[in-house]
């Protein structure tokens, strides 16, 4: 672990190599699991706003849940997320033949929304956990995620790199700077 700033930020993502590979996973990180994708509190007004443009994008089974649910909900750990289908598929999730693809990003991409989608999912798979001094940045490991590991390796793309923009989205492109610089001194070592 190294801190850069208010982070302290785990080796791992700058060891470890990662690049989706959604013709693999069929963007199983959206459809498995227990819980919605985290959010921030800023992120739930976002969601209350776009929702309206958002669900012409959305499957009926997901305007079902966000309508009964809410467009984010509070978890069974008192975290802030989006809401589930049937305690499974992301609420915000539509699927171009058997690949699951977030109708929020979809709406972004075709300027209907300035909102990219929860920085959680963009960040994927660095998972931020905010505390009161300092927030902790973390790769999370998970095995739906094996061929994306593998395609980081062939391609040879640290974690840090792959989700630059996120990173750059949560911590501002100063933090992401110093972050490529220890990186570089890292390589080194």
């Amino acid at each position: 672990m190294f801190q850069l700033g208010k982070t302290i930020i785990s080796e791992d993502i700058l060891e470890k190599e990662f690049v989706c590979n959604l013709s693999a996973c069929k963007g199983a990180c959206c459809v498995d699991g227990d819980a919605g994708a985290p959010l921030s509190e800023a992120e739930t007004k976002i969601l209350e706003e776009v929702y309206p443009k958002v669900k012409p994008f959305l499957r009926k089974e997901g305007i079902a849940a966000i309508e009964a649910q809410g467009t984010w909900v509070k978890g069974t750990d008192g975290d802030l997320e989006t809401p589930l289908i049937d305690n499974k598929d992301c609420a915000y999730v539509i699927f171009d033949g058997k690949t699951a693809l977030c109708g929020i990003e979809q709406a972004y991409n075709q300027g209907i929304v300035d909102w990219k989608k929860p920085v959680s999912c963009h960040l994927y798979p660095i998972r931020v956990k905010d505390f009161t001094e300092f927030a902790a940045v973390n790769y999370d490991k998970w095995d739906i995620c094996d061929d994306a590991c593998s395609l980081g390796k062939e391609l040879e793309v640290p974690v840090y790199k792959f989700v630059k923009e996120a990173l750059i989205r949560r911590f501002g492109e100063d933090w992401y700077l110093e972050l490529e610089k220890v990186a570089e001194e890292y390589k080194k070592v």
